[in-house]
């Protein structure tokens, strides 16, 4: 079993960075490839960035244009989502999920854990 739990956001001026943290508990957290996703009020949830068990590989949606930056720290049991030059369009939800299978996806339903998601606002 995994739970996830984020943390990081808050409110930032257009610009801004901000540092998503998404802590893991449970034995097998190496193992599970990892993403974030990001949802905003009326809307449906939008795939943000992914990264493999190794860390080796990632993979990021088109709406972040170079901007965010997904890493995990395995020993640590957590994964990370640096976030720069943020728009006030990036404002939503973002939550991280675990995913047991063999390659990377960007679709929601393949994953197998999800945090609670942490509010990251950002004002013009």
């Amino acid at each position: 079993q995994v739970q996830l739990v984020e943390s990081g956001g808050g409110l930032v001026q257009a610009g801004g960075s901000l540092r998503l943290s998404c802590a893991a508990s449970g034995r097998t957290f190496s193992n599970y490839a990892m993403g974030w996703f990001r949802q905003a009020p009326e809307k449906e949830r939008e795939f943000v960035a992914a990264i493999s068990w190794s860390g080796a590989t990632t993979y990021y949606g088109d709406s972040i244009k170079g901007r965010f930056t997904i890493s995990r720290d395995n020993a640590k049991n957590t994964v990370y989502l640096q976030m720069n030059r943020l728009k006030p369009e990036d404002t939503a939800v973002y939550s991280c999920a675990a995913d047991s299978g063999p390659i990377l996806t960007t679709m929601s339903p393949a994953y197998d854990y999800w945090g609670q998601g942490t509010q990251v606002t950002v004002s013009s």
